[in-house]
């Protein structure tokens, strides 16, 4: 269901989460997450830029091929809300272009470069049938390479039942970011978490 406003966290009481991953695909960084996944059995939700998904195809088709979510995080990165309406249209059309090229059928969801929303491109998110995501661990600043204790200590105390977290794979040094996810599957598995897309985490929505 696409709302007007960004997700976070999805109310639920399975235990469940949501692993995301912005600015790749990246030839190291996002395969060194795959193979976390891979051993964890679990998937996660690449949000892909276009201009990395034309230079790293081969990445892009693999990580769809692992039977992980590609969503949309625009061409080249802007923020938005400092574009005209036309120009953003045209930032998540060429990457849904792309998107499509490598896995046959349309994103679910987006999330905006810098969290940039505003009506306009909320607005303009669900016209193109995208749910805008945003994240619950933004105080982690994995991309700032802060260290993985930081990153860790930052993203455990959001861990709940539907969280999205939000991490990088690509656009700089994410050596950090991988072995932070690393330690936070095996702790989130040992506690009885499932690892999932967040397309799928969106429908675990409680009616109560």
């Amino acid at each position: 269901m696409v709302k007007l406003s960004m997700v976070h966290k999805v109310p639920t009481r399975e235990k469940a989460v949501a692993f995301t991953f912005d600015d790749g695909p990246h030839p190291l960084y996002t395969q060194q997450l795959l193979d976390i996944f891979r051993q964890a059995g679990g998937r996660a939700t690449f949000f892909m830029i276009g201009q990395e998904m034309e230079a790293f195809e081969d990445i892009a088709a693999e990580v769809h091929g692992a039977g992980h979510e590609i969503a949309n995080h625009t061409y080249s990165h802007p923020d938005l809300t400092k574009l005209t309406l036309d120009d953003a249209r045209a930032e998540l059309q060429r990457t849904e272009e792309g998107i499509q090229r490598v896995t046959g059928k349309g994103a679910l969801c987006f999330r905006p470069p810098f969290f940039g929303v505003n009506a306009d491109i909320l607005s303009l998110a669900a016209e193109l049938g995208y749910s805008a995501i945003g994240a619950v661990n933004g105080e982690a600043k994995d991309w700032e390479q802060p260290g993985v204790d930081f990153i860790l200590e930052h993203t455990r105390l959001t861990v709940a039942p539907g969280s999205i977290f939000l991490f990088h794979d690509g656009y700089g040094e994410r050596s950090q970011t991988v072995e932070a996810v690393r330690v936070l599957v095996e702790e989130l598995a040992a506690e009885g978490y499932r690892f999932v897309t967040v397309s799928e985490l969106l429908e675990f929505t409680d009616h109560a």
